[in-house]
């Protein structure tokens, strides 16, 4: 066996990528990533023409145009007929990147059950689409990967006195959502292996955007490592790792890009 080089291991050149929340903070960054290595990106959207004109501005690739479609991946039916569109402007698609939220900045002191279940329920639409990702590599006989967005509250509780006094605190359901995603990656991961599909979890530590509160990124700042916040260009390279053959011995780990955060 002619053993692959570097180039060729990160090449996406000829694949397909389906990525939901594509035109969002970091779902952008990840969308270029995934153009800049070769691949052909699906953006999802819940609005079709955002999706379709963040699409329209990626870097051009050999495989073909780039697609945009609407996709809620909390509604079920948004989800499949969401995920058949993708199919159809590609013909297949090859690598899923569940990036899309649906978010809600309730805390612990006045979120109500439906606004708890409501956060949970993106778990259930990473689920969902995952499963239909894998159903439809399987039906060909490909290969996949799966890369699930989760975070580093994930992993650990956040620090009460950042947000005292500046906005809400670190809402409780996120950080049960994006624990559960761990689980989820690893129970998939052993279960599909013997399919030819990997699963694993990127997990963005502190990348805020430019709507937060300054105070509360200074005293994010002070708690870090490195003193400071992400850039959403850092996680590229975490991602096109994952998606491409350079992670092919890679399954249900979770990639922790957080500057030294959970090292405390």
């Amino acid at each position: 066996m002619t053993e692959p080089t570097i180039p060729q291991l990160f090449d996406l050149t000829g694949k397909v990528v389906l990525l939901t929340g594509a035109a969002g903070h970091l779902g952008s960054a990840f969308a270029r990533a995934l153009a800049e290595a070769g691949a052909q990106v699906i953006a999802a959207s819940r609005d079709r023409d955002r999706a379709r004109s963040f699409a329209a501005s990626l870097p051009a690739v050999a495989a073909g145009p780039h697609g945009g479609v609407a996709l809620d991946h909390l509604d079920e039916t948004s989800l499949n007929t969401g995920f058949a569109a993708a199919v159809q402007h590609a013909g297949k698609v090859d690598i899923l990147v569940n990036n899309g939220h649906d978010a809600d900045g309730h805390d612990l002191t006045n979120v109500t059950a439906e606004q708890f279940n409501r956060q949970l329920a993106n778990a259930t639409g990473y689920f969902l689409l995952a499963r239909k990702f894998h159903d439809h590599v399987t039906s060909r006989a490909g290969r996949g990967s799966i890369v699930l967005i989760g975070s580093m509250y994930g992993l650990v509780g956040s620090y009460p006195d950042a947000y005292e006094g500046v906005c809400a605190a670190s809402p409780v359901h996120y950080h049960t959502l994006k624990g559960g995603l761990v689980q989820m990656t690893r129970h998939l991961a052993v279960y599909w292996a013997k399919d030819g599909i990997r699963v694993n979890l990127l997990s963005p530590g502190p990348f805020p955007s430019a709507k937060a509160p300054a105070e509360m990124v200074r005293r994010l700042e002070a708690k870090s490592p490195m003193h400071r916040m992400g850039q959403p260009h850092e996680l590229k390279g975490a991602l096109v790792f994952l998606a491409s053959d350079a992670s092919s011995y890679v399954t249900g780990q979770n990639l922790v890009v957080d500057g030294g955060w959970t090292t405390w």
